[in-house]
């Protein structure tokens, strides 16, 4: 490539460029600077030059390390994935889920000043099986978007029921099509963690090592809450168990459980068209365990206890939780699961 080079023929007799002796580059880029020499420069004392360019070079130096330097913005979908991210990224991102803490994420409708702070964000990390289907709806910058769960894609579970219920701000809404909570099969969650330290180096290599150390730390955490849970599966497996809400698909194929779902809600009382499905489903699936999302009711609790079944919660986190973080709350549930496998 040309380099531009001024040197004394390039100036006349007072050490000044003059616009007949500047070369021509045969480049873009070199155009592009010639034509600015000659809108600035021509006329300039040679020393005045020098500096000038001097300056520019360590301003641009300047702005470049200050860019690099300041923390990433990143928007999540969820709040699995903005832990995920924290955790690798450290302080070298603000990562933020917007959804208040009365929603389901998944079926939550960001309004069009949220929209807004998703577009102006250096990333946005998306679960991808169908999860918060308000995404198809908006333009989001596709360079930016970093879907965690495609390189499992092959891998996701259909649901068939269109059965519609509401919880929450949101509004009724259906759980057919693709089953959603990629992250309660740990080994999944690993993935979705890889993905985000993989766009994050590509971002900034210079933090490749501390984002590896940081990824690597939590997927010890992710595989030790793998571990566990397949030492309760082993006693478990056959044990016939049922959940509330149909958010356990990926945990229930992972882990090798027998698990039917309903669609109830912890603070909901199941009305008696509810009660009688699940009379008629023990007929043939003979659990002793109902799986909750959340706190039941005492009245579900009791009613349930008449019927010879037991609650259990295991929190799915797709929000922030209350206290502690994802791996506390995942800790909890997996100290929750043990009583399926002491029996009560």
């Amino acid at each position: 490539m040309h380099s531009l080079s001024l040197r004394d023929d390039y100036m006349d007799v007072g050490g000044r460029v003059t616009q007949e002796q500047l070369p021509r580059g045969p480049g873009r880029g070199d155009r592009l600077v010639f034509n600015m020499i000659r809108k600035k420069f021509i006329g300039v004392n040679m020393d005045k030059l020098k500096i000038y360019i001097t300056i520019c070079c360590m301003t641009f130096i300047m702005q470049s390390q200050v860019m690099a330097s300041e923390p990433l913005r990143i928007y999540t979908v969820n709040y699995p994935l903005q832990y995920f991210a924290q955790r690798i990224a450290g302080s070298h991102a603000e990562v933020i889920m917007p959804a208040p803490p009365d929603v389901d994420p998944a079926f939550w409708q960001p309004d069009i000043e949220t929209i807004l702070e998703y577009q102006r964000a250096d990333l946005v990390l998306l679960n991808g099986a169908n999860y918060a289907r308000w995404v198809k709806n908006v333009s989001l910058p596709p360079s930016r978007l970093v879907n965690t769960s495609a390189g499992f894609s092959d891998d996701y579970i259909d649901i068939e029921t269109t059965t519609t219920h509401s919880h929450g701000p949101g509004g009724d809404h259906s759980h057919a099509g693709t089953a959603f909570t990629t992250w309660l099969d740990f080994t999944q969650a690993v993935e979705q963690a890889r993905t985000i330290k993989d766009a994050l180096v590509k971002r900034h290599p210079e933090q490749s090592e501390e984002f590896e150390r940081n990824f690597n730390s939590l997927s010890q955490d992710l595989q030790a809450l793998d571990d566990q849970l397949k030492s309760i599966a082993l006693t478990s497996t056959r044990q016939p168990l049922m959940a509330s809400h149909p958010v356990y698909q990926y945990f229930a194929r992972r882990y090798g459980l027998s698990m039917q779902s309903f669609l109830w809600e912890p603070d909901v009382e199941p009305d008696k068209t509810e009660w009688n499905d699940l009379e008629l489903l023990l007929k043939e699936h003979h659990a002793e365990w109902m799986i909750w999302e959340g706190q039941p009711l005492q009245s579900s609790i009791d009613k349930l206890q008449t019927m010879g079944i037991a609650s259990v919660v295991f929190d799915p986190c797709g929000n922030r939780p209350e206290q502690g973080d994802f791996l506390s709350v995942m800790q909890d549930n997996e100290q929750r699961l043990r009583q399926i496998q002491r029996g009560r």
